[in-house]
């Protein structure tokens, strides 16, 4: 097999110890023909001089641009410097040395396939996080179902140059969760195909970046889900949804007024609705 040329994206924001950690286990990778973008999406935590024994360029975005935004950095320089292969790749994780070998060789045996996962456990055990994803549209959810191939996980993500050129950048409007499932819709609507590759494997220390269940990662889920509805599912389905999230949005405020320990959640989540039927998009400002 030969050996395209891939670039590794980092995307950095939050703990500088986890973009680091990440950065160093890329040093066991026994593919030969990469380089390594780290991009810092990070203003107030800004990544210091990156020392290792083999090329890192960094890449300094003036504000915190989002996942999308803040990768799209990254695609744009790899694209125009000779890129086959892009890897978006989560600055929490933590590789095994022959992951990328192995996602390379099975895009390189199948021309249809446009898309590539590990599979990925949770760092440090054999619990599985990710081994394929399905879209669930009635509740606007991009789930982790293994066997599925609806979407790969943005956490490690592979793409070939001819499905970026065919389908563009990574979708802005979300800022953060959803993207990585329309980028996946569209390149499948251009008759690419997803493929989680069971032999590749990474640890994924998990929701790191963006505290699970937090304000904005409810806000997110319930605004990006009805925004990912809109953009992608069939007009019957749509329609549903979006009644749907009207009951969600009546559960909510009765949470708000019966159950105070829910009331943050409900909050988040009636912003997220409310903020997606203002047509708002991009980052939450509260």
């Amino acid at each position: 097999m030969n050996n395209p040329k891939v670039f590794i994206l980092i995307l950095h924001y939050g703990e500088q110890e986890d973009t680091l950690e990440c950065l160093d286990s890329l040093k066991k990778l026994d593919y030969p023909n990469f380089e390594v973008l780290a991009v810092d999406n990070d203003p107030n935590h800004r990544l210091g001089d990156l020392n290792f024994n083999y090329k890192v360029t960094k890449l300094v975005n003036a504000e915190n641009r989002g996942f999308s935004g803040g990768n799209n950095t990254g695609i744009k320089y790899a694209l125009n410097n000779g890129a086959d292969y892009i890897l978006l790749l989560n600055n929490d994780t933590v590789i095994e040395p022959e992951f990328l070998k192995k996602l390379v060789e099975a895009g390189e045996k199948d021309e249809k396939i446009g898309i590539l996962g590990p599979m990925i456990y949770k760092c440090g055990t054999d619990e599985i996080h990710f081994a394929g994803g399905k879209i669930s549209w009635l509740y606007n959810e991009a789930k982790h179902v293994p066997g599925a191939n609806d979407f790969i996980t943005g956490a490690c993500f592979l793409i070939k140059r001819k499905v970026v050129e065919k389908i563009g950048l990574m979708p802005e409007d979300y800022f953060l969760y959803f993207e990585d499932a329309e980028w996946c819709l569209k390149a499948r609507r251009a008759g690419f195909d997803c493929k989680v590759v069971s032999e590749a494997r990474i640890g994924h220390k998990v929701s790191k970046n963006t505290q699970e269940y937090s304000f904005s990662y409810i806000y997110y889920q319930y605004r990006n889900g009805l925004l990912l509805a809109k953009r992608n599912a069939p007009l019957l389905i749509k329609i549903l949804a979006y009644k749907i999230s009207f009951l969600v949005y009546i559960k909510q405020v009765i949470k708000l007024v019966l159950m105070p320990s829910k009331k943050d959640w409900a909050r988040a989540a009636m912003r997220g609705i409310g903020d997606f039927y203002k047509g708002k998009t991009g980052k939450f400002i509260a």
